[in-house]
This record gives C-alpha cells, structure tokens and sequence, in this order.
C-alpha cells in the first residue's frame, strides 16, 4: 500500500492496480490474487480447502466442549486456553484414520487410544491434571493412594459433531475414606462419552481437574 497526489482524483481500478481515500489520504495498492470464485472450484486450492473445512471443524468442536465445562475452566486462568485447546483438538483429529483428507474429524480421532491420551494429559492452566490423582474403569472412580481429594465431579459429556452440540450430566462423588466409588452411566459406550473430572478438598477448592 502506498500513498500518491495527483491532480486528478482516481477511485477504483485500473490495471492491477486499486485507487481509493483511506483517512482523508489517497492511496494505491495491487490488487488481491486471492479469486473467491476459483477458491472454491480451482484444483490448486484443493489441500487450502481441505485444510479450511478441518479447521473449521476443530475450533466448533472445542468451542463446544469449552462451552460445556465454562463453570470450571473459567478457573484455571489461562488466556491462550483457546488455542491451546484448538491445538489439541487439531492434533485428535489428524488421528482420524476412516475418513478423507478434509472430512477428518475430531469424533473419529477419540475413537484411537492415542486421541483420548491426548485429552487426558491436556491440563487447564496450572491446576493439576486428574490423572495425577485418580482413573476411570468400568464406570467406577479410583483414587490414587497419596490423593487427598475429598470430593470430584463428574461431567459426563456426549458430543454431537453434526450439530455442533453437546449433552452432558453432572454428578457430585463424596469418597468418605472409599478409594473407590461407583458412577452412573448416562450416556451409550456407542456415544463415545467423555468424563471431564474436578477434585475439590473439604474447603470446596479445585485441586486437579481435566479429562479421564
């Protein structure tokens, strides 16, 4: 971009050249190469939109599950959590080996052991993650000995990728001295749940939380 004076006032196009006044100053530019209309039907920008769609994708579903759990994530303070949860679910989705390039989703890549490990060691901010204290089989909570939590919640999530939406179901578990407690079982092993898990001590402050 560049300013010009002339004696003769040019708006519009000429060449591959753009005229117009920004902040009372003429101004020249090259025009853009960007073209909307090959964009969306040019071979050469096949992989750009793959690329788009994908994206695209990712940063609903993680809006969606930040949506869901805003309560409690509110509290780990960290402002770059949006991108940092956008990497993640960009990292789950390339796990996605059923689908085609620009129809990978974030779905198909919790399905593999390696995407639900990648949610599992994800920590919000510098509170602690849950895995530290405590694991999930078979619907039952175990507490790792050493874990001094006297109560967790249990935000059991199903997502729905098509709509962008999500179900969920809260459940509060006291341990009182048990190492281990039951849950229930809100949502079908086919609706690939997902457990978001908060600890909180007998003064009702979170110390760990994340998914299990």
């Amino acid at each position: 971009m560049a300013t010009y004076e002339s004696l003769i006032k040019i708006t519009g196009a000429v060449g591959d050249l753009v005229f117009y006044t920004l902040n009372g100053k003429n101004v020249v530019r090259k025009k853009s190469g960007f073209n909307k209309a090959a964009f969306k039907k040019s071979p050469a920008y096949e992989k750009v939109r793959q690329n788009s769609s994908e994206f695209g994708h990712c940063s609903k579903i993680g809006k969606i599950i930040r949506n869901t759990l805003e309560i409690y994530i509110k509290e780990a303070g960290d402002p770059l959590l949006y991108q940092k949860f956008a990497k993640v679910m960009t990292m789950v989705k390339d796990l996605d080996m059923i689908s085609g390039r620009g129809k990978r989703t974030v779905e198909n890549g919790l399905k593999t052991e390696e995407g639900r490990k990648l949610l599992r060691e994800f920590q919000l901010g510098t509170i602690p993650n849950v895995s530290d204290c405590i694991r999930i089989e078979d619907h039952i909570l175990y507490k790792n000995n050493g874990c001094t939590a006297d109560k967790a919640v249990i935000v059991t999530i199903k997502l729905d990728s098509e709509n962008y939406s999500t179900e969920y179901a809260e459940e509060i578990i006291s341990w009182n001295q048990q190492q281990q407690r039951p849950f229930k079982k809100y949502f079908s092993e086919n609706d690939l749940p997902l457990y978001f898990t908060v600890l909180k001590n007998d003064h009702d402050e979170i110390t760990h939380m994340g998914f299990v």
